[in-house]
């Protein structure tokens, strides 16, 4: 009697052991499969993120395409003009001479150079035989060197000096900056002498506009 008390309770400690690791398992199992799941469903919208990111930079890539073939065939028909665009000759070498994309350069340049800018008035004050002081202003060079932009605006140059010549030939000098193919705004002027042996000194300025900036960027996905 007793050894069969004693089989009995082997047998159900056996079949609670059992049981346990059974429910165990399952448990584990189950744990597995929604980590697992939760592991899945992160990952597929992270891809779809990905995927979805690369489809608006291929649209991107396509309109940038677009957009350079029309810029392309607008730029060659802007510069293979028969006459520029301030009335010159693409093909010559006077001063209102030379090719739009030139005189565009040149308007507006795309580097801060304070030297050329006293360059091109000198020009203008050596062509009519003006006497003048040298021209003053502020090089800026270290500071805007390093100018570039993904909106790139037009930084004023301010300069002055001083001319000495008859009333006439102040007058033309004044009437050939403001046509100069660089943009010139006079500021004040002041005048001293009489009309054959005028004084004036004049403040004025230009611009530069820093290039654009068309680096490539990356984009991280999260």
């Amino acid at each position: 009697m007793a050894d069969k008390k004693t089989t009995k309770s082997e047998l159900l400690a056996n079949t609670n052991t059992r049981m346990i690791g059974i429910v165990g398992a399952a448990s584990f199992i189950v744990v597995f499969c929604l980590v697992a799941s939760l592991s899945l469903f992160n990952q597929n919208k992270y891809q779809s993120k990905v995927a979805g990111a690369k489809q608006e930079a291929n649209k991107q890539l396509d309109a940038n395409i677009s957009a350079y073939s029309s810029l392309q065939n607008s730029y060659k028909k802007f510069n293979n003009a028969g006459t520029n665009a301030i009335g010159g000759n693409p093909k010559g070498t006077g001063d209102n001479d030379g090719n739009n994309a030139k005189i565009v350069l040149n308007s507006l340049p795309s580097v801060y150079d304070f030297p050329a800018l006293t360059s091109s008035v000198e020009k203008i004050l050596k062509d009519r035989n003006i006497s003048y002081t040298s021209i003053s202003g502020v090089d800026d060079q270290a500071a805007q060197s390093a100018s570039s932009s993904g909106t790139p605006t037009a930084v004023k140059i301010p300069f002055s000096f001083t001319a000495t010549a008859n009333y006439s030939s102040v007058q033309d000098l004044l009437a050939s900056m403001q046509k100069s193919i660089r943009p010139i705004a006079i500021d004040t002027i002041t005048v001293s002498g009489s009309s054959s042996n005028l004084t004036a000194t004049i403040t004025a300025h230009t611009y530069f506009q820093p290039a654009k900036d068309l680096n490539i960027t990356k984009k991280v996905v999260k």
